[in-house]
């Protein structure tokens, strides 16, 4: 059997490696290495795979939130309201921009930002929300929107977990994760689904003057060379990126199939145990599982971690401190009982290997150990 990684890199490229190979040294030969071909020709085809009118690449998925917030002409003190059971770079950036954070609590099925708490979260100085659409899993954007436009207020996509999922309106109609508030945002950092070699990100928008706006702000302000129309930052997917991002979506399908099988085999095998509660598929939202992430109840998470460990078999804890915990982001203006379900989800979740190239042997070696521990 071979050695279980949490995400194996190496076996996927092996599978890929005469398309990548092929594409960047074309990038090589053309020494065309910042705004080349390849960002152009990858940037069409994800606007055309998302069904989005404007994709914005840029270096990495926490610029792509900051210049998602910049975009929009937010001042410092306003607020944006997020999810508290995500990774720090939802809110970092929040505070890079002297905006507020108000962070709010999750479901306690999907792990996704609470509409309730954000509900409640409203004041007159919310500018803007940005759910994250955690694990793999859109958030309920309808809602979402509605509440959104009630007060006036922007909607920023974290899609840095969930690229290639897709929501169904109400009415039935079907988008993609990403392309449905005001601005998404992905990252495409290697253990993405879809990943680079390096660091990567992009912005997504249907909306014409965001995008011209996002597009300065990538490229230190400018509109015309060397006219500087607001201040920027200096953030572009180079072309060597871009070129194995391209060959990468043109297999994310794929990608995501094999991933949905994997958790499919997990979910099978976990749903007799009492102690273990498998991942809720919300009936709004496709699954593309970034993450396979249990519940287990009256367990030590950390002492299942080590086993775990013992048995080769790598399993990762997201998150074990709550967002409203971290001194980093004004852990004393938060109460610490506003927050019963991500505390909770941060004493009792455990993340399993997920990732394209799981086979039947190392899956089954894996819920075998699980078993040991569970039933010890």
């Amino acid at each position: 059997m071979k050695q279980i990684q949490m995400v194996d890199l190496v076996s996927q490229y092996e599978k890929i490696k005469p398309e990548v190979i092929e594409a960047t040294q074309n990038v090589f030969q053309t020494a065309q290495f910042i705004n080349g071909p390849e960002v152009k020709t990858f940037q069409a085809d994800l606007e055309k795979y998302l069904g989005v009118k404007h994709v914005i690449p840029c270096a990495n998925g926490t610029d792509a939130l900051q210049i998602a917030l910049m975009a929009l002409g937010l001042k410092p003190g306003d607020e944006v309201i997020t999810s508290d059971f995500t990774f720090a770079a939802t809110v970092e950036v929040i505070g890079l921009l002297q905006l507020t954070p108000i962070i709010v609590d999750v479901d306690r099925d999907t792990f996704n930002i609470s509409l309730t708490e954000i509900e409640k979260a409203i004041t007159p100085n919310t500018k803007a929300i940005i759910p994250v659409h955690l694990f793999g899993q859109s958030c309920d954007m309808q809602p979402l929107l509605d509440l959104a436009k009630k007060h006036n207020i922007y909607v920023v996509e974290d899609t840095a977990q969930a690229i290639g999922a897709k929501y169904t309106f109400p009415d039935g109609t079907v988008k993609s994760a990403g392309t449905i508030g005001d601005i998404g945002t992905t990252s495409f950092f290697p253990s993405k689904n879809l990943g680079c070699y390096g660091d990567g990100g992009a912005i997504f928008t249907n909306d014409d003057e965001l995008a011209a706006i996002m597009r300065s702000v990538v490229n230190h302000g400018m509109g015309e060379r060397y006219y500087y129309d607001r201040l920027g930052v200096n953030s572009r997917l180079d072309s060597v990126q871009a070129a194995v991002l391209r060959i990468k979506l043109g297999h994310l399908d794929n990608y995501i199939a094999a991933r949905q099988k994997a958790a499919a085999f997990y979910s099978n095998f976990f749903s007799d145990f009492d102690n273990v509660e498998t991942p809720h598929i919300a009936n709004y939202s496709t699954h593309v599982f970034h993450q396979y992430t249990l519940k287990i109840e009256g367990l030590d998470q950390f002492a299942l971690q080590d086993f775990m460990k013992s048995k080769g078999i790598p399993a990762m804890i997201y998150y074990p401190m709550p967002l409203h915990t971290q001194k980093a982001y004004g852990a004393e203006n938060f109460n610490h009982e506003d927050f019963p379900i991500t505390n909770a989800l941060c004493k009792t979740v455990i993340s399993l290997p997920m990732h394209t190239e799981l086979d039947e042997e190392q899956l089954n070696y894996i819920c075998s150990a699980m078993k040991e521990f569970l039933n010890k």
